[in-house]
């Protein structure tokens, strides 16, 4: 950039280590590679991804470079080689799934997420001239390892993989951090199993539409949703168990709304501000209730008529448990 740029352009490295499918910056690595001809840019740079959340970390250009040829370069030669290697044997990907570890699963999810990547770009991260000698690096310890065990020389085998946990380092720590990693999908696993026979929503990832429904069955792979004799099957991976609250702001936004009134005689010194108040917290499907007329000649007492905002989905259910508060509360229906 700078043997290209007109003199007086500053220039500034500059590579988010994430792509556009993660939803925030917040937490993710932004790596800037400042040289002498970026003084005045560098904070103002850093300044806005500091104040979006990311994390930051300024490194010169070669040290980016050798850092990136193993990050990147090996991590994607050795994932492509793995997909390329399952073709070459024609073994069937998703039928393994039924069979499949956590690791597994996970190995498999992130090797399918390289693939499902522009292959022109990866092509150009693997010529890049720092990666290229890692390739015969990478091979030549594949293969040494394999004629160990080809030769039945198991204790050199162990030999060389105790070599690498000790380069490696705090396999400890990595082991905790996959446990999350493995955890976390047996969790969301969980909440999908403690949903059955429930009526719940999923949103799905790529269309973003919300399919709502009495979870009906559960498996590893998918869920069934049935609404009236109607039955969704969804896949796991596509989906995401919205919480309650989740639920709620989705219906307030996209559920058609009517209005009804109820009318009521209200215990003598009632507040009917309060009451209109105790009406609107009972339930997330009761968008508003205002009062909208106040007779008080009457022998039976004060008279108020509430008007009340429902969502219309299950607005006979919702206006039934207004009455019964009412009701409740010592008031008496019109």
């Amino acid at each position: 950039m700078e043997r290209y740029a007109p003199e007086g352009v500053e220039c500034l490295g500059t590579h988010p280590m994430f792509g556009p499918s993660i939803p925030d910056i917040r937490g993710q690595t932004v790596i800037l590679t400042p040289t002498r001809r970026c003084t005045r840019w560098l904070p103002v740079i850093e300044g806005i991804y500091a104040e979006a959340g990311a994390h930051i970390e300024i490194i010169t250009p070669v040290e980016h470079d050798e850092i990136m040829r193993v990050v990147q370069g090996l991590t994607h030669f050795a994932y492509i080689s793995i997909a390329a290697t399952l073709e070459a044997i024609n073994f069937d990907v998703a039928k393994s799934r039924r069979f499949m570890s956590p690791v597994y699963e996970i190995m498999l999810d992130f090797v399918g997420r390289i693939l499902a990547q522009n292959p022109y770009l990866y092509a150009m991260i693997q010529t890049n001239p720092h990666v290229t000698d890692l390739h015969d690096t990478f091979i030549g310890e594949c293969r040494a390892l394999s004629d160990l065990i080809k030769e039945g020389d198991i204790e050199s085998f162990v030999e060389r993989m105790k070599q690498a946990a000790r380069h490696f380092a705090n396999t400890e720590a990595a082991q905790r951090r996959s446990d999350k990693l493995i955890n976390n999908k047996i969790a969301e696993y969980e909440r999908f199993v403690q949903a059955v026979n429930k009526y719940c929503a999923v949103k799905h990832l790529h269309t973003e539409r919300v399919h709502t429904g009495t979870l009906v069955e559960v498996t590893p792979l998918g869920i069934t949703l049935q609404k009236n004799k109607k039955k969704t099957r969804l896949k796991i991976e596509n989906i995401k168990l919205l919480t309650d609250e989740e639920y709620t702001r989705w219906k307030r936004a996209e559920m058609t709304r009517v209005a009804k009134d109820v009318s009521v005689y209200i215990p003598k010194g009632s507040d009917p501000m309060v009451i209109q108040r105790i009406i609107e917290g009972l339930s997330p499907e009761i968008i508003s209730a205002r009062i909208i007329d106040i007779y008080n000649q009457s022998e039976e007492g004060v008279s108020i008529t509430y008007r009340l905002t429902l969502l219309a989905e299950d607005q006979r259910e919702t206006l039934q448990r207004v009455i019964e508060l009412l009701l409740g509360i010592g008031c008496r229906q019109r």
